[in-house]
């Protein structure tokens, strides 16, 4: 991305997207019993409450009435159904990796199968975005946490906390390829959930390869543990790579949530925040529940002078349902340089 003069000043600007994630599916509702929704109704709950404090993007994941994460499809299509009748300009973004959550105590912290990851494209109804991971890679998401993130938690059992800091991402190329073609047939856009320039890297591959078409919507996920650590050198670094037309959000984990968003909200990127992500205040004397920090990220970004997106701006932004026919078309709207011709090393210019 290119920061030309008055850049960071608001006017110049888009609108700030928020996105709520607010399932937590590596939590057990006795984490957080206040905030962590069990039943279809309280899920429902959640998200409504979510896009009335400001959040227009809602990261989705299920749980059962057991209070597990869900791991069956129609659960899913029935949270889906259950939003978009309570809230139906809000973005539904499904969570890629079903829930990842143990079957059972000290059990391995994993991800869903292939073949049933693909069927997330066949959701119905179908939601806005799923998120797409690109190259397999540690998802040690425990790495940086301290011990006070987890005293009188569920991680806080050694079992439960090894089996997430055992944990991998499986996303290698041929799967990443079959699911971006899944989604892109049944119209749903892919929010790519990038670890770090090299997944990134990939990502722009597969646009000048023709296997994605479409808007670039990414989540730097700068998390540790395998993934980009959450600091300003790291987010420089894969901003510079980012072109000009992609939505990009910045994700991080417990305490560094809310640096790493104000960072974020400064420089015109979109940001995003919820139990799934840190359960704390930054003086870790209380819990903050999905709303409140969707609240505070709402007051923060207009003392920035940044208006908070309305749900048609989101939509706008990240060009829902938006498709391209060719792979030129799909460089020339993200702002790519285009493929080299011929023997040339190719120009950093845009077409015309």
């Amino acid at each position: 991305m290119n920061f030309l003069d008055g850049s960071l000043y608001p006017e110049n600007q888009q609108p700030l997207i928020i996105t709520a994630a607010p399932y937590a599916p590596s939590w057990v509702p006795s984490d957080f019993p206040e905030d962590i929704p069990v039943t279809m109704e309280q899920q429902i709950q959640k998200a409504v409450d979510c896009y009335n404090a400001g959040a227009t993007v809602l990261h989705l994941h299920v749980r059962e009435l057991d209070g597990k994460g869900s791991k069956r499809l129609s659960k899913f299509n029935e949270l889906i159904a259950g939003v978009r009748n309570a809230v139906p300009e809000m973005i539904i973004q499904v969570g890629g990796s079903i829930s990842f959550a143990p079957e059972t105590d000290g059990a391995a912290a994993k991800w869903l199968s292939d073949d049933t990851r693909h069927m997330l494209a066949e959701l119905d109804p179908k939601p806005d975005q799923v998120t797409v991971t690109i190259n397999t890679s540690q998802m040690n998401v425990v790495e940086h946490w301290e011990d006070a993130d987890v005293a009188g938690t569920s991680m806080a059992d050694p079992e439960v906390y090894n089996a997430y800091k055992e944990m991998t991402v499986p996303a290698q190329p041929g799967w990443a390829e079959e699911h971006i073609r899944r989604l892109n047939a049944a119209g749903i856009q892919s929010a790519f959930q990038c670890y770090n320039v090299n997944s990134f890297e990939s990502v722009e591959r597969l646009i000048r390869r023709g296997i994605y078409k479409g808007p670039l919507v990414m989540n730097w996920v700068a998390i540790g543990g395998g993934m980009d650590a959450p600091n300003i050198y790291n987010l420089a670094n894969f901003v510079r790579a980012t072109p000009d037309g992609a939505v990009l959000t910045v994700e991080s984990s417990m305490r560094n949530v809310l640096p790493v968003n104000m960072m974020g909200m400064a420089m015109g990127l979109h940001v995003r925040c919820g139990i799934e992500d840190n359960l704390w205040n930054q003086s870790r004397t209380k819990r903050m529940s999905t709303v409140e920090q969707i609240e505070q990220l709402v007051r923060i970004s207009r003392e920035f002078g940044r208006e908070i997106a309305t749900a048609q701006e989101a939509r706008e932004i990240s060009k829902i349902g938006v498709f391209y026919d060719t792979v030129e078309e799909t460089l020339l709207a993200n702002g790519f340089a285009p493929n080299r011709v011929g023997a040339t090393q190719g120009f950093l210019r845009k077409a015309v």
